[in-house]
Formats: C-alpha cells, sequence, structure tokens
C-alpha cells in the first residue's frame, strides 16, 4: 500500500480558503471544482500558469476586457461571480474525498438559494456528476442541461485547467460562447 506524505507547507495551504466573489441575483455564477495550491498562495481564483478560465472570458466576450487571476474580485461588477464546491485547495482534484463533493454540495445548493444566479456554470463534468449522482456514468454533453440546481438552470463548461487534456481549446471557447448567447449576454 502506498502512504500518501502530505509536507508541511500543502497542510498549511489545505487551511486557507479562497473568498467567494459573488453579488445577488448576478447573470452568471461559475462553479470550479477547488483551489489549486498556487491559486491560494496567491490569492485568487484560477492562478495556474496554465489555466485558460481568463482567457476564455475574454475571447467568449463574457467579459469587455482581459482579466487575469488578479481582477477575480471585479468580476461582480460585470454580472459574473466565483465559487467551488470544494474549498479545501489541492494539487489535484484526486486527493479529494467524496465526503467532501457532498458536503461541497451542500454550501453549494445554500449559495445558489441566497444569491439566485440567473445560471449556474459548472466548471467541468466532475462537478456535473457530483451535484447529479444520476448522471455518474454515460457522456455528458456541455452545455444548458434538462436540471436546476435550487432553481437555477445548469450550464456546463469544460474545466479550464491546462490538465484537462479532454477538450481543445477551441471546444472550450464554443462552450463559454454558447453560455454567453444561452444567458442572452451581449457581447461586449
Amino acid at each position: 500500500m502506498r502512504k500518501t506524505v502530505v509536507r508541511p507547507v500543502e497542510r498549511t495551504l489545505s487551511r486557507q480558503r479562497l473568498p467567494d466573489h459573488i453579488r445577488p441575483r448576478g447573470l452568471i455564477l461559475f462553479v470550479g471544482i477547488n483551489p489549486g495550491l498556487r491559486s491560494v498562495t496567491i490569492g485568487h481564483h484560477f492562478a495556474g500558469y496554465s489555466n485558460r478560465f481568463w482567457r476564455l472570458l475574454f475571447e467568449s466576450k463574457l467579459t469587455p476586457e482581459p482579466f487575469t487571476h488578479q481582477d477575480d474580485w471585479r468580476l461582480p461588477d460585470w454580472g459574473l461571480g466565483l465559487t467551488n464546491i470544494i474549498q479545501r485547495p489541492s494539487a489535484g482534484v484526486d486527493v479529494l474525498k467524496s465526503r467532501e463533493y457532498v458536503a461541497g454540495k451542500k454550501r453549494l445548493i445554500a449559495t445558489v438559494r441566497h444569491y439566485r444566479p440567473a445560471t449556474v456554470a459548472l466548471l467541468g463534468v466532475t462537478i456535473y456528476r457530483a451535484l447529479f449522482p444520476e448522471y455518474r456514468t454515460g457522456r455528458v454533453s456541455l452545455g444548458l442541461q434538462d436540471v436546476t440546481l435550487a432553481s437555477c438552470p445548469v450550464f456546463v463548461l469544460p474545466n479550464p485547467s491546462g490538465r484537462n487534456a479532454h477538450y481543445s481549446y477551441q471546444t472550450m471557447l464554443k462552450a463559454f460562447c454558447a453560455l454567453r448567447n444561452a444567458t442572452n449576454r451581449p457581447a461586449r
């Protein structure tokens, strides 16, 4: 049996949390799986060197100007919000536990009920499967789903992490553009 060694730095980082950036009745609430260690170290969402989230937001015209992870706090000004289903940072999703997804689902439902976004955009099929166990197997299509989360429409996007090799950048961009169109957000 292989033993996992947790370094003191990772243990300290795993206790840190990134703040949500949400305002009531926003247009889109983006939901990530959990923050990476670099994001927590820097204090900003989607700060990984290879993460494409910020570029996708701008190129899909969901934001009027290019943003970086340092601008994450500004997204609510554009009707966009950010949170994670699991708040504990990690080097990868493979170390996350089932119980963390269960607890995260409860927290996310409470967050959605409180803030009432027009659309909940899940950044990855993994989150969709965790929230809706009936879809744990089989193919999940990107786009608007036939389910709701706390009465809000759910849209599945590819995970923008650089570790996600399942989708090309062009496929990711098409999905982000489809989100913009589905939410009737004007191209900026």
